[in-house]
């Protein structure tokens, strides 16, 4: 039986859909005003401020940190402000102040044994991918033959985060891996990494699963995933002294911020700046 859909959760689809956000996205704030339903037992149309504020409490009790919380935010945000035109109600939701991390990285021999580990060869294909042309895992699962262009030596990234097309360099070494990969695997039609349903791509779970335990055959122990294979690749381009701009385009960032934060765990780059004390000739006594 097709659960029925209510109009008020199809008005909120329709109205994502006008403004042509992801499907990701749909989905993603389609479920948190669902949870958010849920959670108070009544329609979201009935509730405020003061329910929106007991929610964040609650999710607060569950450990949630700011990263988590925003999206859930940004869709209630949403839902008041454009499904239900109240939009000084959604002024009064607030994004949380997100926390000051440093991304994981990897160093290059950490890169080669979690890529050794893997014995599936389409799911070591894709993580040599991820880290050679630094994409994001919904990228990499998207990519069809058409994408990867061997005359320039670039792949072409379509429609990606923010809808916006980007090229990224293909390697020599790469484009060895991926010929290699194609002509064993030989998978039908256009899609590069096919999944088990015609003409669909293998899902973003099934590649994180693979790398969870491709991690731990590895000895990798600290908390990664496929998306720190993209930080490393950044990390390392800068260590390698690749300009920071070029690095935004190659990731696809909008804001130059979220690039220059790599030059923090860029370690190999900060070891060889030279500490202001060394020019100072001093002498000085040893201490009692």
């Amino acid at each position: 039986m097709i659960k029925q859909i209510s109009p008020l959760r199809q008005r909120m689809l329709d109205d994502m859909a006008f403004r042509n956000m992801s499907p990701a996205t749909q989905k993603c704030y389609a479920y948190a005003v669902a949870c958010f339903a849920r959670y108070h037992r009544t329609p979201p149309d009935k509730l405020g401020i003061e329910h929106v504020r007991d929610y964040r409490l609650h999710l607060l009790s569950r450990g949630l940190k700011a990263r988590s919380i925003n999206p859930i935010v940004g869709a209630l945000r949403f839902f008041y402000g454009t499904t239900l035109s109240n939009k000084a109600l959604a002024d009064q939701i607030g994004y949380a102040r997100p926390e000051d991390t440093l991304p994981a990285v990897l160093t290059r021999d950490q890169v080669l044994a979690l890529i050794k580990a893997e014995p599936d060869l389409m799911m070591r294909t894709i993580f040599i991918t991820i880290y050679a042309a630094g994409l994001r895992i919904s990228e990499v699962i998207r990519l069809s033959t058409r994408d990867i262009n061997s005359e320039r030596m670039v792949i072409h990234v379509r429609q990606a985060k923010g809808h916006k097309d980007r090229y990224v360099m293909l390697s020599e070494q790469h484009l060895a891996i991926l010929r290699r990969y194609w002509k064993r695997r030989q998978p039908q039609g256009d899609l590069l990494f096919p999944g088990p349903l015609l003409n669909r791509p293998i899902t973003s779970r099934s590649v994180q699963r693979a790398f969870r335990q491709a991690a731990d055959d590895a000895g990798l122990e600290q908390a990664i995933s496929p998306h720190t294979l993209r930080h490393s690749f950044a990390t390392h381009l800068l260590e390698q002294g690749v300009d920071v701009r070029v690095i935004q385009v190659l990731l696809g960032h909008s804001n130059i911020n979220s690039t220059a934060r790599y030059a923090r765990v860029a370690i190999n780059t900060i070891r060889k700046i030279q500490s202001p004390l060394e020019p100072l000739v001093m002498e000085l006594a040893e201490p009692d």
